[in-house]
């Protein structure tokens, strides 16, 4: 204010040294004044000491005015060494008065002081800069004595000790930090300006004061002399020093330090340890916690308690479920003891349209943290109505996608969240958004482990857990249920023909078609590869049931419009029901499968029921045959190779190639087990064309590597022989592979071709205009003869083995192979013993003329490696006998 301003006296030295004159101001509490240009003022002179004075600042009691003190010498008492001068007079010590003159050592620096009054702060600033500085303060402002009224004894200065100098440089008047001195009775009997400037009202106070209260009795109780303490005043904290003076009854108090800001890092620190530990329990509960929403509850109390607030939320960002708008909704909720008893609102959501700005914010990665107060009316309305009155939010992120909100609220008081605070509940986000990509990543395995990825139905193992948990309730209600396995027709024939890619399409399409068909509550699942299977859950009559299946059924046979192709499928059905016949999951499903053959032996699109007069198969049986059906798709089918000698020259002429079966869990299948079971079925005939395929493929590879050209003998089973095309698919291989067709033979039993032989004799005709070798296979074992025989074009005669083997123990069975051989030969065909396994019946095959021999005596059955070495070793032993021949 203009009035006080003029009132304050300014105080000025005018130096002059040989870099000439400049002004002072002096404004603060000391100064060094020397040649060294560390000094508060340099004095240009090399007559002047390094430090050469100080100017000491020395307040005048009761009042708020300060003159200056000038003393010789430096802080550490040494004196200066031409001696100081004021007004003429060489001194030690002197209390500066306007208008003093004072001279360092000599004449060539010389200082003036000036203490005036009435100057503004403008008028100082330019008196600074003035060069007649004399006649601008006579013209600008009065000069005062301010040591007028001051009362410092000097006495004995002049001389005084070098620790009498240190202590009056650092008098209290100087100390920063503030002095207080009280007697006994608690009265105030000093304050240095420290203490005047920090506690205004300390003198009218008296032991009133905060600082001062209970000194007395604190100093009484002390058993020494001096103690530490704190004082908390208002929001601040300082670190009081206290000593008692006895033999004057006084108490000096020292505020050493004003610990605030110590104190609150102290508390901040401490929350920070808290909070930490929180974070490190809360993440140790989402990660050790299989169950998400008791690990994200466990993690919201943890957060809330350490945090001391008075809730913690957890919101979801979903499409509302009518309007599709996007809402938030409070999926988590924890809540302090203190706002538990205002009750719980379930789940309250809000729409983004109300929070726009809001969900705009968090979606960008960014925190809300607002005392409800400093908020819109909209926002104070929908925090009011929850009774919020200050609020932290951070966004929950996974993958970049913003998917909820944590949240943080006081409801209690208003709160300025920390940044420990902010960084804490951004960790705790972290956190919860890896425990929700663990339930995600959890909840996919395991509905990759229990549906079917191709189509998205339930696999077989969650159709039996269904089927497990339905039964005890159809049990104890009295009711019953119904399995139905379904299976496609001419399904292989439209994913052979036109790609897995589109059959793949067509079983998604069959399986939306059989959700469509179902009832609510029932359930289907794909069993593997064109099989479904169906629970009926509740079941009042069976006529419900074939409804159901004739409904389905009637689906199916609708076309499929699949990438411009229009395609057709029927199904076979076969169902069992729940009852005393089929009383648990495994024998409902085996029930419902041999239904279902029965349903395909009827001419397949249709369903059957399972009755106990159609089930003439061991569960062993239907297990292998259920196997079966998916063994090509799997690729569990290799086919071995058994060569065939020349009994004359010992050479390999041909090779057989034989079917067999590895099954993964059964160990390798006999293919008397297997081979009947495929022609019941009809899986024969897919299953012979792949080995016809596979052995011509494997014949003309030989040939390509330069082995010795020979025949591959593959069987025809009844079925394969007698189906539509048969000519037309052993032409399409052939070219397929490339195979030449005279180094194919195929062979029919003597059953197959006596069955109808006109028939026969038509296929094989064509077989052989293509210049396919023919044989009979097993001959011997039929009721044929060999003038029947000999009206088929037939280029070969196997003899079964069961006559090999009682070649050498029965007279007539070696009289009847005799024979065979004879007739055989008369025929012009070529003959081959199956089944050779020793030397005498060897000889015995060739004293009679037999050709060829097949067994265990040369070799077994050989995988297509070992039958390649085999070849190898006969090429090169052939290979030796031509070299020989020409030498």
């Amino acid at each position: 204010m203009p009035g006080n301003e003029r009132e304050k006296i300014r105080h000025l030295l005018v130096l002059r040294d040989l870099q000439g004159q400049r002004t002072i101001p002096l404004k603060e509490a000391t100064y060094s004044l020397g040649r060294d240009v560390r000094n508060a003022i340099v004095l240009r002179s090399r007559s002047v000491s390094r430090q050469h004075a100080i100017l000491l600042r020395v307040t005048l009691p009761e009042t708020e005015q300060y003159g200056f003190r000038i003393i010789d010498g430096s802080f550490k008492g040494k004196r200066s060494t031409n001696g100081l001068f004021v007004n003429g007079m060489k001194c030690f010590s002197h209390d500066l008065k306007h208008g003093d003159v004072i001279e360092f050592g000599n004449n060539q620096v010389k200082a003036k002081y000036y203490a005036i009054s009435n100057l503004s702060e403008q008028a100082f600033s330019e008196s600074c800069v003035a060069e007649d500085i004399s006649g601008f303060l006579s013209e600008q402002a009065s000069p005062v004595n301010p040591f007028e009224t001051l009362i410092v004894p000097t006495d004995g200065v002049e001389g005084a000790s070098e620790v009498a100098l240190a202590r009056l440089a650092s008098f209290p008047e100087l100390i920063p930090n503030p002095i207080i001195e009280v007697d006994i009775g608690g009265t105030v009997t000093y304050l240095n300006p420290a203490a005047a400037l920090k506690f205004p009202d300390i003198r009218k106070l008296g032991v009133q004061h905060t600082i001062l209260a209970g000194l007395t009795s604190a100093v009484q109780n002390c058993p020494g002399n001096s103690f530490i303490r704190e004082v908390e005043i208002g929001e601040e904290v300082f670190e009081q020093s206290v000593h008692y003076l006895p033999e004057s009854d006084l108490i000096r108090t020292f505020i050493v330090r004003d610990i605030t800001e110590q104190k609150q890092a102290e508390i901040e620190l401490r929350q920070r340890d808290r909070l930490l530990q929180a974070v490190a329990e809360a993440t140790n509960s989402l990660l050790t916690e299989m169950n998400y929403e008791k690990a994200i509850d466990k993690a919201l109390a943890v957060l809330g308690e350490a945090a001391q607030v008075d809730r913690v939320y957890l919101f979801e960002n979903h499409p509302h479920p009518v309007t599709a708008e996007m809402v938030m909704t409070l999926r988590f909720e924890w809540r302090s003891d203190s706002v538990l008893s205002e009750g719980n609102k379930q789940n309250p959501s809000y729409q983004v349209s109300e929070l726009g700005h809001w969900y705009t914010a968090l979606s960008q990665g960014k925190s809300i943290q607002s005392l409800t107060q400093e908020l819109n009316a909209i926002d104070q309305e929908i925090l009011h109505r929850e009774g919020i009155l200050s609020l932290l939010l951070v966004p929950l992120h996974l993958d970049e996608n913003f998917w909820g909100v944590l949240g943080l609220a006081d409801c209690c008081k208003q709160r300025q969240w920390s940044r420990h605070e902010e960084s804490t509940l951004l960790t705790m986000a972290a956190s919860i958004s890896g425990a929700r990509r663990r339930q995600q990543v959890e909840e996919m395995i395991r509905y990759q482990a229990l549906h079917d990825l191709l189509t998205g139905l339930p696999n077989r193992l969650l159709f039996k857990e269904q089927l497990t948990r339905t039964l005890p309730n159809a049990a104890r209600r009295k009711e019953s249920l119904a399995v139905m396995f379904l299976d496609l027709d001419r399904f292989k024939t439209i994913n052979d023909t036109l790609g897995h890619t589109l059959g793949d399409q067509l079983l998604q399409n069959v399986a939306q078609r059989l959700r469509e068909s179902l009832r609510s509550g029932d359930v289907v699942a794909r069993w593997g590869g064109d099989e479904f299977i169906i629970l009926l859950p509740q079941v009042n009559y069976v006529e419900e049931v074939a409804q159901v299946a004739q409904r389905i059924l009637q689906e199916l046979e609708k076309a499929f419009h699949i990438e411009g192709h229009e395609l057709y499928v029927s199904a076979s059905l076969g169902i069992a029901l729940f009852d005393e016949h089929s009383p648990d999951v495994e024998t409902l499903i085996q029930h419902a499968d041999v239904a279902l053959y029965h349903a395909k032996d009827e001419g397949r699109n249709n369903f059957q029921f399972y009755t106990t007069s159609i089930s003439s198969k061991t569960p062993e049986i239907l297990t292998l045959e259920r196997s079966l059906r998916h063994a090509l798709e799997r690729e569990e089918f290799v086919v071995h190779y058994q060569p065939q000698v020349n009994i004359d020259t010992g050479k390999i002429t041909g090779m057989e190639a034989l079917l067999r079966w590895e099954h993964p869990d059964m160990g390798l299948v006999a293919p008397s087990k297997f081979i009947p079971l495929a022609e019941e079925s009809g899986l024969i005939i897919p299953i012979g064309e792949w080995v016809l395929r596979t052995a011509c493929r494997q014949n003309k590879a030989w040939q390509e590597e330069g082995l010795p050209a020979i025949t591959m003998a593959v069987n025809l089973s009844l079925k394969q022989f007698r189906q539509p095309g048969l000519v037309e698919t052993v032409a399409k291989i052939l070219d397929e592979t490339g195979l030449e067709a005279n180094f194919l033979e195929l062979e029919i039993t003597e059953t197959t071709a006596i069955e109808d032989l006109e028939f026969t004799r038509t296929v094989l005709q064509q077989l052989e205009e293509m210049g396919v070798h023919l044989s009979i296979d097993d001959f011997g074992t039929g009721h044929s003869s060999l003038s029947r025989l000999q009206l088929l074009p037939l280029h070969n005669l196997k003899i079964d083995g069961s006559f090999i083997r009682d070649l050498t123990k029965d007279v007539k069975v070696a009289h009847i192979v005799k024979a065979i051989v004879g007739l055989g030969r008369s025929l012009g065909l070529r003959l081959t013993a199956e089944g050779v396994e020793k030397q005498e019946e060897l000889e015995f095959l060739k004293s009679i003329n037999c050709e060829d021999v097949q067994g265990f005596l040369f070799f077994r059955p050989l995988s297509a490696q070992k039958a390649t070495e085999i070849l190898w070793d006969e090429g090169v032993k052939e290979a030796v006998e031509n070299d020989a021949v020409l030498l």
